[in-house]
């Protein structure tokens, strides 16, 4: 069953087209991430979905009731912002307890539920502060909780972690999962960091100018991107591009067997864009082509080096350690299995098969 149905939401600001006929169902149970870059509608489509902006069109379902047309407090939404929105005279307690008493709760239910939402979310030692006495992490755990304590239909996350350091992110974005889970509620997480849609996602939605590009696991993201645009999105390094050309079978100037698939029904060759993730880059004394090092970089675990190949340049992730020095003449392989074809015109992915 879904818990939210978006059908052809198009929204506009003036002459600028945000959304363009953004439509997806999100499970009952799901952690949707809306992933991409600045200014793509992403926190419109939360927006709209909670009732502070108006669609231009479509319809918005939520446990299949229509809502597009509702006040806000009628859609039993909860959104949570990036800069908290707590109030600062009050303490834990009461800016938890707050929109229930604007609902006009009875306050033996109040402080029962506040209670119970407070010892959730590890802050029961925590009630008699105020939020300039705690941490970013705990306060950004205030704000869940009055968004929960509400018992709403959906959570909406618009970015809220971004605030945080990158050791608090990490830890957060893991007790939001785990929150989801023991919640049982639909939940929308926006952000902009791939890091944090591919370890938080049970989907995601990846959008580009006010369309969605491709919505799938974060496996299928990664491994099946649906355009160059997604290929280029996903992935630390960044997947490398090639611009190349199928000849009789075999692919120019990485001189791989091209699937049969990508070929033209009438002709045996053309111009393809070819992208090869990091990984299936690798450094070898025995690969089939050679390259000059470019540059080198220390990650830790492993080194990530950027080749010199045929007048593009090549990164591989898969490196021996130490590396190869700067300006020295290396061979790598390249897995065929992992290489993607993209169309060079449309930045369409051409199926392998």
């Amino acid at each position: 069953m879904a818990g939210l149905i978006l059908k052809n939401i198009s929204k506009r600001f003036g002459d600028q087209q945000v959304l363009d006929s953004i439509s997806l169902e999100l499970g009952e149970h799901e952690l949707l991430v809306l992933l991409g870059p600045s200014g793509c509608g992403k926190s419109t489509v939360l927006r709209l979905i909670a009732g502070l902006e108006e669609t231009d069109q479509g319809e918005i379902l939520i446990d299949n009731r229509r809502v597009e047309k509702l006040r806000p407090r009628d859609r039993n939404v909860a959104l949570v912002f990036q800069n908290y929105s707590l109030y600062p005279h009050m303490t834990v307690e009461k800016n938890l307890a707050f929109p229930l008493r604007v609902a006009g709760v009875k306050t033996m239910e109040i402080k029962t539920r506040v209670r119970q939402v407070a010892e959730l979310l590890g802050l029961g030692d925590r009630l008699k502060d105020r939020p300039g006495q705690l941490s970013g992490g705990q306060r950004q755990r205030v704000a869940l909780g009055r968004a929960i304590i509400r018992d709403p239909a959906i959570f909406l996350l618009d970015e809220p972690l971004s605030n945080l350091d990158a050791e608090l992110r990490v830890r957060m974005r893991q007790e939001i999962v785990q929150l989801q889970r023991r919640l049982g509620r639909p939940m929308i997480h926006v952000t902009h960091d791939q890091s944090e849609a591919l370890t938080m996602a049970d989907r995601i939605a990846l959008l580009n100018r006010g369309r969605i590009e491709q919505l799938g696991t974060p496996e299928e993201l990664y491994t099946r991107p649906a355009s160059r645009f997604v290929a280029e999105f996903i992935g630390t390094p960044k997947i490398n591009l090639i611009n190349a050309r199928t000849e009789n079978g075999r692919l120019t100037p990485i001189d791989i067997a091209t699937p049969p698939a990508i070929l033209s029904a009438s002709d045996n060759s053309r111009s393809v864009l070819v992208g090869i993730r990091p990984e299936a880059v690798q450094i070898c004394y025995d690969g089939a082509h050679s390259a000059i090092v470019h540059a080198s970089e220390y990650l830790g675990d492993h080194y990530v080096v950027t080749l010199e190949f045929n007048g593009q340049q090549l990164v591989s992730s898969r490196t021996p350690s130490p590396p190869p020095l700067t300006g020295e003449s290396v061979r790598f392989s390249v897995d065929a299995k992992q290489v993607l074809y993209f169309d060079p015109a449309t930045g369409a992915r051409l199926s392998n098969t």
